[in-house]
């Protein structure tokens, strides 16, 4: 029978208090909190991640359900799990959890940039992308057109950050991540990195003047690139011009007559499904040869 805590002082509960400050634990190696995963969902695949979860706790109807799913019980053999009232969580969590299914589990060692390309054809690379539901969503769209790996430039959010994983529906503890290590005025050139790996360079831009989107993504036969890296910047701002001239061209999305953008992760979903469709193409035509 799970334990039922009833006192949000409890320090078993350490882990879930006051969640919307956090992602910021100087108490924790690296000063940053724990990685904190909320609902079935995310919960269950925050247990098949490569981060070790440290405790579960929930409300006692949706504990009982979760736990019943087929091959839960497996991923949890050694997770501290308890149960609460809605109450008591809102009182640990300094607001109400309606999800009512918590876990929390350690970061671990940040993926190498060449970890994370390792066997990749497409992958995003962010540049000043400081808002989080920006980059969870970016993680969603990823997850779901094909992109292998997310790696982050200069001026980045934690991936990590809780509304991170939990907009990215816990697709960001599956897709492999990493940052680049260079300083915030040179570390568009650590993306020869990626050049040197094969990958072209795209970078998205509005300019009316670079090229379109799906001519950038094939060459001169039409035939898409092995491996292709897609660049994206902030909101507003976009890439700077000094990471922009590092890649190998510039792409745009054409836009109807009186814009002249998109919200950044859109742009990338729509950038993504492009170089999806283009390889799933070129697969179609290989097969009807």
């Amino acid at each position: 029978m799970l334990e039922h805590l009833t006192n949000p002082d409890d320090p078993r509960l350490d882990d879930f208090r006051d969640l919307n400050h956090s992602d910021q634990r100087p108490d924790l190696p690296g000063g940053k909190g724990l990685v904190i995963a909320e609902g079935p969902l995310v919960v269950g695949r925050l247990l098949a991640s490569r981060f070790p979860v440290r405790k579960l706790i929930g409300f006692p109807s949706k504990l009982e359900s979760f736990l019943a799913e087929p091959g839960i019980s497996e991923l949890v053999q050694d997770v501290e799990i308890y149960s609460l009232d809605r109450p008591t969580l809102a009182k640990v969590a300094g607001f109400d959890m309606h999800r009512g299914l918590l876990a929390a589990a350690d970061r671990v060692e940040e993926m190498s940039i060449e970890q994370a390309i390792q066997g990749a054809t497409t992958i995003a690379v962010l540049e000043g992308v400081g808002d989080h539901e920006n980059i969870g969503s970016m993680f969603r769209n990823a997850a779901g057109m094909g992109v292998d790996a997310v790696l982050f430039g200069n001026g980045c959010a934690d991936p990590l950050y809780r509304r991170v994983v939990r907009v990215s529906m816990g697709h960001v503890l599956r897709t492999p991540f990493a940052s680049f290590g260079g300083k915030r005025a040179t570390w568009h050139k650590e993306l020869d990195q990626l050049r040197e790996a094969g990958f072209r360079l795209v970078s998205l831009t509005p300019d009316a003047n670079a090229a379109h989107l799906a001519d950038a993504l094939v060459d001169a036969s039409g035939k898409p690139f092995e491996k292709v890296a897609l660049l994206v910047g902030a909101e507003g701002p976009g890439l700077s011009e000094k990471t922009m001239r590092a890649t190998d061209i510039r792409a745009r999305i054409p836009m109807a007559e009186g814009t002249d953008s998109l919200n950044l992760a859109t742009a990338a979903a729509i950038a993504f499904y492009e170089r999806d469709r283009s390889l799933k193409v070129d697969q179609r035509g290989a097969h009807a040869l």
